[in-house]
């Protein structure tokens, strides 16, 4: 069972929420989600008759396991109608209450498509999926073949879904960037002085911000394409969870927003 990397996540956001007081509402309501996308995880990892070791969500999605699946959906929505933040709290008791058919319907349409612009399915109604069926795609990847090195897509090489955070990982004398996907979590490597939303390889179209309190983290930004993704320095600070701590570090989030650049993907919290 893969779920050591559930408590990673988990251990880092509460130490994050302590680290970092303007984040800690956040990074409270993320522990909660990682805690329930924990137990679905191993849940639907027990399942024999589970299609695992598939080459690639990317080529061919499987049909998804209503039956496991949407009392657990249910179990999501009323979670997050308890704890969530009042919007989402609202939107989700709104949907749990439109019951079974439309659940499936929304799950559905977001397993076609992935993270993004739905013509199907409403921002939120996305997200909630996207929420639930991360375990799921997770699953799948860590079960898949291993992606060859220097397989260097702009996109998920498992699944075709965005990055939604880079990680540099120590080799040698420096280290060596990595992309790692919204949906399924597989990382891959990515050249370091390439924009992975457009391509732009000139360095002087390629900016970077760092602040003083997020020493190991830092905004990737395009000049040419206005995009930009949050990258995280695991040879800075080795205890970081990349997808946890890209969760935490929101005044960054801000910086670039105020400079105009827009994130090319953005995460579980909507930010």
């Amino acid at each position: 069972m893969r779920t050591s990397k559930w408590d990673a996540r988990i251990r880092r956001a509460r130490e994050l929420a302590s680290t970092y007081p303007f984040a800690a509402e956040g990074l409270r309501f993320y522990e909660r989600i990682a805690q329930f996308q924990e137990s679905l995880y191993s849940d639907i990892e027990s399942r024999p008759v589970l299609q695992l070791a598939i080459p690639s969500l990317a080529l061919t999605r499987p049909e998804l396991d209503f039956i496991l699946l949407l009392p657990r959906f249910r179990a999501l929505l009323s979670l997050i109608e308890a704890s969530g933040p009042a919007p989402l709290s609202s939107f989700a008791g709104d949907l749990r209450g439109q019951g079974a058919q439309r659940w499936q319907n929304v799950l559905a349409a977001f397993w076609q498509t992935g993270p993004g612009v739905s013509d199907d399915l409403s921002p939120l109604e996305s997200l909630m999926a996207w929420i639930f069926l991360q375990p799921y795609a997770e699953c799948l990847a860590d079960h898949a073949p291993r992606i060859p090195p220097g397989a260097a897509p702009s996109s998920c090489p498992f699944c075709g879904s965005k990055p939604q955070v880079g990680a540099l990982r120590p080799e040698g004398d420096g280290g060596k960037r990595f992309l790692i996907c919204a949906l399924c979590g597989t990382d891959w490597e990515y050249r370091r002085l390439v924009c992975p939303a457009c391509g732009e390889e000139d360095p002087r179209e390629l900016a970077v911000y760092t602040a003083d309190e997020f020493s190991h983290v830092r905004v990737e930004a395009c000049d040419t394409c206005h995009s930009y993704i949050k990258t995280v320095d695991l040879t800075k600070d080795a205890r970081a969870v990349p997808v946890v701590d890209e969760l935490a570090t929101i005044p960054l989030n801000l910086w670039a927003t105020e400079h105009g650049y827009g994130k090319s993907q953005t995460n579980l919290l909507g930010i």
